[in-house]
């Protein structure tokens, strides 16, 4: 028992050092509403938590080969608290910052700017707005209006109910379990979005919103409709109501069950989509073009429909692709082969009408096969 005792002694002091020690520490007695205003020119990442307590709590943590030259301004001001980080002397080529670990009202608004590092904000309600030169956005828990930029890096939004933009010039972007109408956008990077929820009352042409300069475009379920773009990758809608606008510069489209009108369109790769619903409900059009690739439209057996198909085969390529469809397609083929467009190449023309043809029904498609099902 000596023994175990002599040994917890010698070990305790060990762990106690273990444990980091911040080089800035301070609480601000403060009320609900106000603003937390940050604002790092010497970088450093940033962590915010809501908390039951009326204050706010900072911890500060120099990093780096130059952090002992960090210098941190913590102050109360009229709106709330402000954080702000320098150097102690002015020369180029730092490499040094401060990490911020800090606790605020849960409803507290916030305002951010570092020249590099990640940023976490969890358990919020208020307007959060800001930008990091390069780190991830991990946001939780929070409620309210964002405008949120990072030059370089993922964002990951989840389980909240706000409104807003969040960009990031070159990383990956997933929304899971959030409520309202927010619009994420990447320069180069793919965005998932899973269970949305978008506000009641929106208009025509509002719904799920994304565009991305390159990357994978999933939208688990867009009940409001979805408006998608991505210079160059796959795009797929697993559900969507009211309509889907869908182009992509290079890569498939696929949309599984749309209730509601289609437009789609890929500059390479094949396209199927499928039509759900009461095919007498609301606007029905389609629209489908690949400039190189299959095309698929499932569409359900009671759907008034004016036909055009046009399908172009280039030279070597006679008999390689055709139109199959469930509804009555009348097929006519140019005689001569066509230069204005390129390759020289001939137009298999498809035609038909349906039901009255209320509903127009557009494909085009370069060297590759149309087909059109009746659900």
């Amino acid at each position: 028992m000596k023994r175990l005792l002599l040994l917890v002694l010698m070990v305790c002091p060990f762990m106690l050092s273990a444990v980091p020690q911040a080089d800035y520490e301070k609480e601000f007695v403060t009320t609900q509403g106000k603003k937390l205003e940050i604002d790092l020119k010497t970088g450093g990442g940033i962590s915010i938590a809501g908390w039951d307590k009326e204050a706010v709590s900072v911890k500060g943590y120099r990093e780096g080969r130059d952090g002992k030259e960090v210098i941190l301004e913590m102050e109360e001001t009229s709106s709330g608290v402000s954080l702000r980080s320098h150097y102690a002397e002015s020369r180029h080529n730092r490499n040094g910052g401060i990490n911020l670990e800090i606790n605020v009202p849960r409803r507290y608004d916030v305002r951010l700017e570092t020249m590099g590092g990640g940023v976490s904000i969890e358990n919020v309600e208020g307007r959060m707005t800001g930008k990091t030169m390069g780190g991830a956005l991990m946001l939780s828990g929070l409620k309210g209006n964002l405008d949120l930029l990072t030059m370089g890096g993922a964002i990951t939004l989840k389980n909240s109910d706000v409104d807003g933009n969040v960009k990031t010039m070159g990383g990956e972007v997933l929304l899971e379990d959030v409520t309202g109408d927010v619009k994420p956008s990447s320069m180069g990077g793919n965005v998932r979005q899973k269970n949305i929820t978008r506000r009641s009352g929106e208009v025509s042409g509002s719904g799920v919103n994304i565009s991305t300069m390159g990357g994978e475009i999933n939208v688990d379920d867009a009940p409001q409709g979805a408006t998608l773009s991505t210079m160059g990758g796959p795009i797929h809608v697993h559900s969507a109501g009211r309509f889907v606008k869908a182009k992509t510069m290079g890569g498939p489209v696929t949309l599984d069950a749309v209730d509601g009108w289609i437009d789609a369109s890929t500059m390479g790769g094949d396209v199927e989509a499928t039509m759900t619903g009461d095919p007498s409900g609301g606007k029905r059009s389609v629209a489908l073009t690949s400039m190189a690739g299959d095309i698929t439209l499932s569409v359900p057996a009671g759907l008034s429909m004016d036909i055009d198909i046009e399908l172009a085969y280039t030279k070597g390529h006679e008999g390689e692709y055709t139109i199959k469809s469930d509804f009555p397609v009348k097929q006519d083929v140019s005689p001569e082969w066509e230069r204005e467009n390129g390759s020289p190449r001939k137009i298999i023309h498809g035609t038909g009408n349906v039901a009255g043809g209320s509903n127009r029904v557009t494909i085009k498609t370069v060297n590759g096969n149309v087909t059109i099902r009746k659900m």
